[in-house]
């Protein structure tokens, strides 16, 4: 089996950070249905802004609120304004993994849609 890459939203503006909710990540529903992402779904948070990485579970925001807010403990590594990449994975067989594609949501800085994607993109030279 194969860890792929199921969904992604990129570059989605924190709108909250609530240090005393449980935990987890709230997200625009209309943004988690766009990336396939699930209620409950484990989700990778990556911070743009200072590089903090951290695993949580998604939850449903308002659709068509823009709402990315970072939950409980995690409020202490993100904050209201960073940058966040969420990723969402899922096991494949080889087979499988052979043909896969994500569901890529890029976003506007009030994380709305502005394009859809199924293909990584790569930068020439990058770490050369």
């Amino acid at each position: 089996m194969r860890t792929m890459l199921t969904g992604k939203i990129h570059r989605a503006t924190v709108t909250e950070a609530n240090i005393s909710y449980e935990g987890s990540i709230t997200i625009d529903s209309t943004l988690m249905k766009a990336a396939g992402i699930l209620p409950y779904e484990m989700v990778h948070v990556l911070d743009v802004d200072n590089g903090a990485r951290l695993t949580t579970y998604a939850i449903e925001g308002e659709p068509g609120s823009g709402v990315i807010c970072i939950n409980g403990a995690a409020a202490r590594l993100v904050y209201r304004g960073d940058k966040v990449i969420i990723l969402a994975y899922q096991l494949a067989s080889e087979e499988e993994a052979k043909s896969w594609t994500p569901r890529l949501v890029f976003v506007d800085s009030q994380n709305r849609i502005v394009r859809h994607s199924h293909e990584v993109e790569t930068l020439a030279g990058v770490g050369r």
